[in-house]
């Protein structure tokens, strides 16, 4: 027998708008003004940055991904205040929220990619990693090492990161119709009865390995990113979600203690209502951080040339194609039996250690045995299948 959900709403049911003159309580109109306000204002910002970039779009490859970052505050200021206005539908307006995280983080991690070809020899990451040598994974993986000069790294490395973008939508979706069918049940934790706990627990997993691979990309190559102001970067999008997260935590707990219920909102309305106005508020304070993090003051065009016009880089920005390539081309490249790079010549397929060169052994005291000519060979690799 499948479990259903007690209700998170109350049964009574208030009618009245804003500018009705009905039964509305004040604080629910305060935190009308309070959210709509600062969601406005966060989308006034946002909108200057954007532009700012729109009219001088000198790099499209690095500012199509930029603008799709800054779209991230005013996405979440705007579903935050619908949620808090229509909050009887909030769950099914957080599951939407969440998504375009997935797409921020992919689109920062290209970024980088394309910040590190620029400080390269033929404006290609691959000829940066080419220099570096075997090291060691991070915490919790010290034990294995890796070696980026293999072929295989880049493409593990788009993989870990690209996957968020097709696991978290699919979360949602499922999350959206277990919420229709009341088998959800966020207000009940981590319950084994309901579905929210299985849907958190394929989230945490991909979201770890999303940002695995992105900490693992910044590491290796954060001495070509100097100058780019990487951590600002990677911070203004990352605390957005921390705070969502925690502060959503906090609120949660404080329900049935300090939070009391009214005859229209339940303690777990007032949560999440306090959540989304906490929410709006806060990105007024992340549009700005982004604003100064990912000026358009690097990609001022020269005296003299026109201004570029808005449309054509808005259609780069919601033109997730490139995605779509980075997905498809590394799962081709593991899927269709890619050579491996032991003996150079075998056609057998890899499999994950291999793919990412991890070995468990330690560092031998001797030359390591790549060649100047293998790590050439497996970058020239990583570049003719990028091509096609």
């Amino acid at each position: 027998m499948v479990n259903t959900c007690p209700s998170d709403n109350s049964a009574a049911v208030d009618q009245t708008s804003f500018w009705s003159s009905g039964t509305l309580h004040a604080p629910h109109r305060v935190g009308w003004i309070i959210g709509g306000g600062c969601s406005a204002l966060t989308v006034l910002i946002s909108i200057v940055s954007v532009l700012g970039h729109c009219r001088n779009y000198t790099n499209r490859r690095q500012q199509r991904q930029i603008l799709r970052i800054l779209y991230m505050p005013p996405v979440y200021a705007v579903i935050s205040f619908l949620s808090y206005r229509f909050f009887r539908d909030y769950t099914y307006y957080s599951l939407v929220e969440v998504v375009y995280e997935a797409f921020t983080i992919s689109a920062f991690l290209l970024l980088l990619i394309e910040y590190v070809a620029d400080s390269a020899s033929g404006h290609s990451a691959e000829n940066a990693i080419a220099r570096k040598e075997k090291r060691r994974l991070m915490i919790p993986l010290c034990c294995w090492r890796y070696r980026p000069t293999k072929a295989y790294f880049m493409y593990t490395v788009k993989w870990a990161v690209l996957q968020y973008v097709i696991f978290r939508p699919l979360v949602s979706i499922v999350g959206i119709v277990c919420q229709a069918l009341n088998i959800l049940c966020e207000s009940e934790g981590f319950s084994v009865k309901y579905a929210n706990v299985y849907l958190e627990a394929v989230d945490f997993v991909s979201i770890s390995f999303a940002l695995y691979g992105l900490l693992l990309f910044y590491s290796l190559t954060k001495d070509e990113l100097k100058g780019r102001r990487p951590l600002a970067k990677f911070l203004s999008i990352k605390l957005i979600v921390m705070f969502t997260w925690y502060q959503s935590f906090v609120f949660s707990a404080l329900s049935d203690r300090v939070l009391k219920a009214t005859q229209y909102w339940t303690t777990t309305n007032i949560a999440n209502g306090l959540n989304a106005l906490a929410v709006c508020i806060e990105m007024i304070f992340f549009s700005a951080l982004m604003m100064w993090s990912f000026t358009y003051n690097e990609y001022k065009r020269k005296p003299g040339t026109p201004a570029t016009s808005i449309w054509r880089p808005l259609w780069d920005s919601i033109n997730y194609a490139d995605f779509a390539l980075e997905i498809f081309g590394s799962l081709r490249f593991f899927l269709c039996g890619a050579q491996t790079a032991t003996n150079g010549n075998s056609n057998r397929p890899i499999d994950f250690g291999e793919a990412f060169g991890v070995s468990g052994r330690k560092r031998p005291t001797v030359a390591d045995p790549l060649s100047t000519s293998e790590n050439n060979h497996d970058m020239q690799s990583y570049s003719r299948v990028t091509s096609k």
